[in-house]
């Protein structure tokens, strides 16, 4: 029987991430259009496939594109600005002051140089949360990356609405824009309780069932936190949440360090999945997230690097080591969250998490986003094992290929719809500005 193939991917190990987990030797993946048509042995596919095209990686590792599933992909704009602080010092002393001086053309900016990172580390698709955020989907539609863009609600007036009537008008306007899109898609996300209140809040969660998207919060990201909301609003950051009925199976929540065995229950009751963000965490001095927990309670718990002025960069491959090392160090147990649930909180779970059911897997029907690994890096060196490689030996740097909705992005070092030259010329730009704006404030 006859294979739709207009496109072959061959590669000596496919980590396919399907319901069985297979991993298939001298494999192939036939694509046709947008879609995977078929995975399996080449011996098998191959024939019946009678391709137009055809990418033989060879000695290579092919696997689901990464799913980075919480950032701030303009941030790359403050990488290194400031480092080594508390949270609420980096905020309000060093990220919000240089914020306020954003323009659309820097965010536009800050975006494409976050695609550009992403796509050479094997990310085929993230979620992304900012002020000009129509920058970042544009960003994301130029790059040929998928998205999941939210304009943040934040107490008011901001730079980009003066009133929350404003804010969720120009949220809505964002999914009028890209509702049907193929790749870039939208959510609505308040930005914390700290930096909201009830009103803003249930809103909100109202537009994002009206427009049937999913609704997104930092939440319980560090014990100043907890205690901010504790004298604020007399709750713990989920019990507040869960007051306004805010938690369920729309919900996605950022972080969730702080919490204690009841609220771990909670969630799971209520259906709301996390992102875990370890080396923001890790980085901003916040402390280690219960996943193993969560992940028992049975909440869906997706991966993401968080901004790239806090972690400092957006190597997906570098978040699942260190996420699977950290949970066992915090725990004390050498067999906790093995490679193969970091793999999958990195791919499928975290597309559950952005309610994306079509990515995260290499198997019939799926999207084809996919990325290879070059397995003649001697860091990967020798294959024992290709989950475990991938999660504890490679960084992002061995990537040889990403591809999103079966077009090729990324091959080889090159980007094959960026201009990295003009980025670098324009990042250089950025230091001088951000030396000024840092001057001013």
């Amino acid at each position: 029987m006859d294979i739709p193939c207009e496109l072959l991917v061959l590669a000596d190990v496919i980590v396919t991430q399907d319901a069985e987990r297979r991993v298939v030797r001298d494999g192939a993946v036939a694509v046709a259009g947008d879609a995977i048509t078929a995975v399996g042995p080449r011996a098998e596919i191959e024939p019946a496939a009678q391709a137009e095209r055809v990418i033989d990686l060879g000695h290579a590792l092919l696997l689901p594109g990464l799913v980075n599933a919480h950032g701030h992909a303009a941030m790359s704009l403050f990488r290194g600005v400031a480092d080594d602080l508390p949270l609420m010092e980096w905020l309000q002393g060093h990220i919000w002051p240089l914020e306020k001086r954003l323009t659309p053309r820097l965010v536009h900016l800050g975006g494409l140089i976050a695609c550009a990172e992403m796509l050479a580390t094997g990310t085929t698709c993230f979620a992304d949360m900012y002020l000009y955020e129509h920058e970042i989907a544009a960003a994301a539609e130029a790059a040929g990356m998928r998205a999941v863009t939210a304009e943040g609600v934040i107490r008011t007036p901001t730079m980009t609405y003066a009133t929350l009537e404003e804010g969720l008008e120009l949220i809505e306007r964002l999914h009028r824009r890209y509702d049907g899109h193929p790749l870039v898609g939208c959510a609505v996300m308040a930005h914390a309780v700290y930096t909201t209140d009830a009103d803003a809040l249930r809103r909100s969660f109202a537009l994002a069932e009206r427009l049937d998207l999913r609704w997104m919060i930092h939440a319980a990201e560090s014990a100043a936190e907890t205690e901010l909301c504790l004298k604020t609003f007399g709750k713990r950051p989920l019990a507040y949440l869960d007051s306004l009925e805010l938690l369920g199976r729309r919900t996605t929540l950022f972080h969730c360090v702080d919490l204690i065995p009841e609220e771990i229950e909670l969630l799971g009751k209520r259906g709301a999945a996390v992102v875990h963000c370890p080396r923001s965490n890790m980085k901003l001095g916040n402390g280690f997230a219960p996943i193993q927990a969560l992940r028992q309670a049975g909440v869906a718990v997706g991966l993401g690097t968080d901004g790239p002025a806090s972690n400092n960069d957006l190597s997906m491959f570098r978040e699942m080591g260190v996420c699977a090392r950290v949970q066992k160090a915090f725990r004390n147990d050498p067999a906790l969250l093995p490679a193969q649930a970091v793999l999958d909180m990195a791919t499928r779970d975290g597309a559950a998490a952005l309610s994306l059911p079509h990515i995260g897997r290499l198997e019939r029907g799926a999207r084809a986003d996919m990325t290879a690994l070059d397995l003649s890096s001697p860091n990967l060196m020798p294959l024992h094992d290709p989950v475990s490689q991938a999660v504890y030996a490679a960084t992002g740097g061995e990537v040889r290929l990403t591809m999103v909705n079966g077009r090729v992005l990324y091959m080889d070092g090159q980007h094959l719809t960026l201009d990295l030259p003009d980025l670098l010329a324009e990042a250089r730009e950025i230091v001088a500005w951000a030396r000024e704006q840092e001057s001013v404030c």
